[in-house]
C-alpha cells in the first residue's frame, strides 16, 4: 500500500530542491530549450505548476483538465514568463497541492486522471513526485537521473514496467537490473509475477534487457535511447508512447 503521507513529504523535499535550483537561473536561461522536444524551460515550469493544480482537481473528484487543448493552451500561455513569475507559480501551486494532500479523506478511493486512467487516491502524491523529479532532470540544469534516490528510481521503474505489461506492440521482456532483480513487461506474460520477483523464471522466457537503474529509468521514461543497456538477443525494442 502506498504511504501517501511519506510521499507528500518527498514531494515537498523534491519541490524545495527544484526551487533552489531554478533560483540560480535568469530570464534568458528560462527561455532556453529544455531537454523535452519543442519545450523551453519555461514550458517545463509552467507544466509543473499546472500539473499541481490538475492533481488537486483529481483529489477533489473533478476532471484533471478541462481538456487537452485547454491544458496545452495554459502551458503555452505561461511558458514565456520571467523567472520570478515562474518561481512564484511553482511555489504557490505546490503549496496548494500540499494543502489538498493534508486534508482528511478516503485515500483508498478510486480517482480518475487523464484519458480515463484511474488509480487510488493514495498514489496521487507519488505521481506528483514523478512529475517534479523527472521534469527537474528535463530542465537540463545539472540534476540527472543518477541523482535520483535508489528508492524513487526503483518505484518508477516498477510503475513504468507495469504500464507496458501486456502491451501487444512489445515483445515479452524481462528487465534485469544489476542487483539481479527481474521485472516482467511487454506482451502477455505467461508466468506468475511472484516467480519473477523470486528469480525463478528462466531468462529464456523473454527478451532480457539489462542495465543500471538510471539507464533503465531513462529508457522506460523516454528520456534516454537505451544505448547503455544490453539485450541478450536482437536489438532493443522501441517503446510505445506513454
Amino acid at each position: 500500500m502506498s504511504d501517501h503521507v511519506r510521499d507528500l513529504a518527498s514531494v515537498r523535499e523534491a519541490t524545495d530542491r527544484l526551487l533552489a535550483a531554478i533560483s540560480t537561473l535568469d530570464n534568458a536561461a528560462v527561455a532556453e530549450p529544455s531537454r523535452l522536444p519543442g519545450w523551453s524551460r519555461g514550458h517545463v515550469l509552467a507544466h509543473l505548476a499546472r500539473n499541481a493544480d490538475a492533481l488537486i482537481n483529481v483529489l477533489g473528484g473533478r476532471p484533471m483538465y478541462v481538456g487537452a487543448e485547454a491544458r496545452d493552451a495554459d502551458i503555452e500561455r505561461d511558458a514565456p514568463r520571467g523567472l520570478r513569475e515562474q518561481i512564484e507559480d511553482v511555489r504557490a501551486s505546490a503549496e496548494r497541492f500540499a494543502r489538498a494532500g493534508s486534508e482528511d479523506g478516503d485515500w483508498e478511493r478510486t480517482v480518475e486522471l487523464r484519458n480515463g486512467v484511474t488509480d487510488r487516491a493514495s498514489r496521487v502524491p507519488f505521481r506528483r513526485l514523478v512529475e517534479v523529479e523527472l521534469h527537474h532532470v528535463d530542465l537540463g540544469i545539472g540534476y540527472e537521473l543518477e541523482d535520483l534516490s535508489e528508492e524513487f528510481t526503483q518505484r518508477e521503474i516498477n510503475f513504468l514496467a507495469a504500464r507496458f505489461r501486456n502491451h501487444q506492440n512489445l515483445p515479452s521482456l524481462l528487465i534485469k537490473q544489476d542487483d539481479g532483480r527481474m521485472i516482467p513487461t511487454g506482451a502477455v506474460q505467461t508466468y506468475p509475477l511472484e516467480e519473477i520477483e523470486a528469480g525463478a523464471v528462466p531468462e529464456a522466457s523473454g527478451l532480457v534487457v539489462q542495465g543500471r537503474q538510471a539507464e533503465l529509468l531513462g529508457w522506460l521514461s523516454g528520456r534516454r535511447k537505451g544505448e547503455a543497456l544490453t539485450v541478450d538477443r536482437g536489438s532493443l525494442p522501441a517503446l510505445p508512447p506513454l
